[in-house]
């Protein structure tokens, strides 16, 4: 009996052991914290100048991109949250999220964009000879293209802008009407 309550204890101790040592692994909660503390100079610029943007009432004035560049991000961005039977990409203002976005807090993207609009350009071409843009191409072609590229680095860099802002912040530019949180069940 004695030999099993030590068997006993020494397995309480092993277990105890262990538990301490899972302990000090990182949780989510922990992961995501210092995520959010290594970005929150840039999300607090970001929120600075959303708000001076608000006030100033030049929510929907491009800033980074030229107009044909945010018609071709526009096009894309549609594709990656297509319209229908809830508004998309398009009808929540994206575009003025991810221009807002490559002026301030992720300016250091904003060439990467220019060159990975030429790329997309490039394999339009290429894909559909004779088509002015992306933005004209017809909305299956469009698809077809999004296919093509993407596996590339604009493409996910485009897919995560178009996603923040659409669940983002309206006044951060894009959310425009609270679509994304009205297609979500999210009330403010």
């Amino acid at each position: 009996m004695i030999s099993l309550g030590l068997a006993l204890v020494a397995t309480l101790e092993l277990d105890d052991t262990m538990l301490r040592g899972m302990m000090t692994e990182p949780t989510r909660r922990r992961i995501l914290e210092l995520a959010l503390a290594s970005h929150a100079a840039m999300i607090a610029e970001a929120q600075q100048h959303a708000h001076q943007a608000a006030k100033a009432g030049t929510r929907d004035r491009l800033q980074s991109l030229s107009a044909e560049e945010a018609g071709e991000v526009e096009a894309l961005a549609s594709v990656i949250i297509p319209s229908g039977s809830t508004p998309g990409a398009r009808e929540a203002g994206v575009t003025y999220f991810i221009d807002r976005a490559l002026a301030t807090f992720d300016r250091g993207k904003r060439e990467a964009y220019r060159q990975g609009l030429r790329m997309a350009q490039a394999r339009r071409e290429e894909m559909f000879p004779g088509s002015m843009s992306i933005a004209s191409l017809k909305p299956g072609d469009q698809v077809h293209l999004a296919e093509a590229i993407e596996n590339t680095g604009f493409f996910e860099t485009l897919r995560v802008h178009t996603v923040m802002a659409f669940l983002g912040r309206p006044e951060y530019g894009g959310n425009r009407n609270q679509a994304g949180w009205t297609l979500i069940g999210f009330k403010e």
